[in-house]
């Protein structure tokens, strides 16, 4: 993992060292110290923490994926280097660059690119998907409605200026 901000500690990382033949063996992060107290939570032992990208390209064991969990604006630039290092396999946070072409440069860089798009898994996500298949809707849609209730989980809304999610 490259960046260990809230998402990636709490809800992306986990899933790396719990699904069946994963090991999370390498963690990034600049603040110094940061990754390596957090490698230090992951069961087995096997995690190391870096706070240096090249050190990280170039963990001892070799990396077969990296998890790209930055600021948009940072995601071509690190898959590239990613790319560069011979990891092929690159999943990233969304999105994945901050416009078409972006994307398509990280999708020509490596192998394997993925989004970081869990919702696509969530059951409601699911049943819409399996009405759209059986033609329970039509056989097109024009128009979606989404009426959101509560933040929808907003960080950072407080003090002066815009957070870096609203920030391009």
């Amino acid at each position: 993992i490259i960046g260990l901000g809230d998402v990636s500690q709490s809800k992306s990382g986990p899933p790396f060292w719990k699904c069946r033949n994963s090991n999370l063996v390498a963690v990034m992060r600049r603040t110094p110290g940061k990754a390596a107290e957090w490698a230090e939570r992951v069961p087995g032992g096997l995690c190391v923490g870096y706070d240096n990208l090249k050190a990280f390209l170039h963990h001892p064991d070799g990396l077969d994926a990296v998890y790209i969990s930055t600021r948009p604006g940072t995601h071509l630039e690190l898959c590239e280097k990613v790319a560069a290092a011979g990891i092929r396999n690159v999943y990233v946070e969304k999105p994945c660059g901050r416009c078409a072409a972006e994307t398509e440069a990280m999708a020509k860089a490596v192998d394997n690119l993925y989004t970081a798009y869990m919702s696509r898994g969530y059951p409601r996500t699911q049943c819409v998907r399996d009405l759209l298949q059986e033609g329970a809707v039509g056989d097109r849609v024009t128009n979606v409605c989404h009426t959101l209730i509560g933040s929808g989980g907003a960080r950072g809304m407080e003090g002066d200026g815009l957070p870096w999610r609203l920030d391009a």
